[in-house]
This record gives C-alpha cells, sequence and structure tokens, in this order.
C-alpha cells in the first residue's frame, strides 16, 4: 500500500499557498522538517585538467518542479507533495550549488562561477531540470528520479559545444521521507558526478578541435 502522508497537487496555485505553511486539513498545525542534501562530489581519475574558464547558469525548470516542496509521484498520472516536510532550497537551487562546488573542489579547472558573478567565462553551462521526484513508478518503494537536459555553450560566438539529456532513479531503502531524503542525496551526487566529467570532457574536446596545428604536425 502506499503511504498517506502526502497531498495532491490539484494547480500550481495551490502549491504557490502551501509552500511554507505547515497547515493539515482542518487548520490544524504540524511542524515542518527541512531536509538539505550534503553532497560532496569527488572528482574522477579520468577527468581532465583544463585551462579555460566556466560560467553556470541559473537552471531552469516549470514552476511545479523548482519548488521547495518534495514531490511524489505514486501514480504515473499523479504529482503530489509530502505533507509535513520541505527541501532548504528549490531543486534548481540545490542542483546550481552542488554543480558549483563540485568544479571547484575537483581542482581540474582554472576559474567557475555563477553567471551571475561576470567572470569572463569561454564556456557557460545551462541546465534545465525537468524532473525532481520521488516515483514508485508501479512499485512499493519510491525511487528518487532526477532528469536534467544540459548544454555547454562556446561563451565567444554561443556555438553549442554540446547537449545531453541526463536521467539518474536511485531507489529509496522505504517509503518514509528520510529514506527518500536520503536517496535524493545519493542521486544529486551521481547526476553532478556525471554532468561535471561530462562537461570538462565536451569542453577539452572542443579545444582540442579550435586549437591550431603544431609545427612539424606536434
Amino acid at each position: 500500500m502506499k503511504p498517506s502522508f502526502f497531498i495532491r497537487l490539484i494547480a500550481p496555485l495551490c502549491v504557490l499557498a502551501l509552500a511554507g505553511c505547515s497547515l493539515l486539513a482542518g487548520g490544524d498545525r504540524q511542524s515542518i522538517t527541512i531536509y538539505a542534501p550534503q553532497v560532496r562530489v569527488q572528482a574522477d581519475p579520468a577527468w581532465p585538467q583544463v585551462d579555460w574558464q566556466l560560467a553556470i547558469a541559473k537552471p531552469s525548470a516549470a514552476r511545479l518542479v523548482d519548488s521547495p516542496r518534495i514531490s511524489v509521484r505514486p501514480t504515473p498520472g499523479e504529482l503530489e507533495v509530502y505533507r509535513g516536510a520541505t527541501w532548504s532550497q528549490p531543486a534548481t537551487d540545490l542542483l546550481e550549488d552542488t554543480l558549483l562546488r563540485g568544479f571547484e573542489d575537483s581542482g581540474r579547472i582554472d576559474a567557475v562561477a555563477r553567471i551571475a558573478a561576470g567572470i569572463r567565462s569561454d564556456y557557460k553551462l545551462t541546465t534545465d531540470v525537468r524532473r525532481f521526484e520521488a516515483d514508485y513508478r508501479g512499485g512499493d518503494l519510491p525511487a528518487a528520479t532526477i532528469e536534467l537536459n544540459a548544454k555547454l555553450i562556446h561563451s565567444l560566438d554561443q556555438r553549442v559545444v554540446a547537449a545531453r539529456t541526463f536521467v539518474v532513479a536511485e531507489p529509496a531503502a522505504s517509503t518514509d521521507i528520510p529514506s527518500v531524503a536520503r536517496a535524493f542525496e545519493t542521486a544529486l551526487d551521481k547526476v553532478a558526478s556525471e554532468l561535471i566529467g561530462w562537461t570538462l570532457l565536451s569542453g577539452q574536446r572542443d579545444e582540442a578541435r579550435q586549437s591550431p596545428p603544431q609545427p612539424g604536425g606536434k
């Protein structure tokens, strides 16, 4: 049996009205548990060392996705949210912070910053978050599911260097919310690691294609 600790999303306006509140049906108050995933992406030895700079654009997402509410899909045609629980930040902010720390901590890139910082970047990374939800997928246990599309863009001529869709589904150990939150932490780590490695490799390949041939064929 599916757990009953989530509430149904009926319309976007309902999400806005509920966000940040701790109301149950009937007006009774309950405490809200705030979950703050702590992700530290470990650098992969296969990642290249690059000498270019990267700007990370603010990830985009639909309103229902980009919310601090923790979304759950009990059946394919329904999207609900867990009662009494919320993320510390909307999904796009969680992803942006994780990516920025991952690139910085990797030590594999000369400079990386949010696009709002105004650095002179060689490349720009854009992401569109399509899904950030617990999905039962017809089973008894949910899987923390993150789906996003990424594009690496050459800053000088706005040329799309590479584009890819990433999907990670990390099964939760149980149906309780803390288990779901831990599954999201693992899923966020996996998708960020894949995205960081792909960005470094794609940019490095593009740099190699743009470099003039060395004298003597070297």
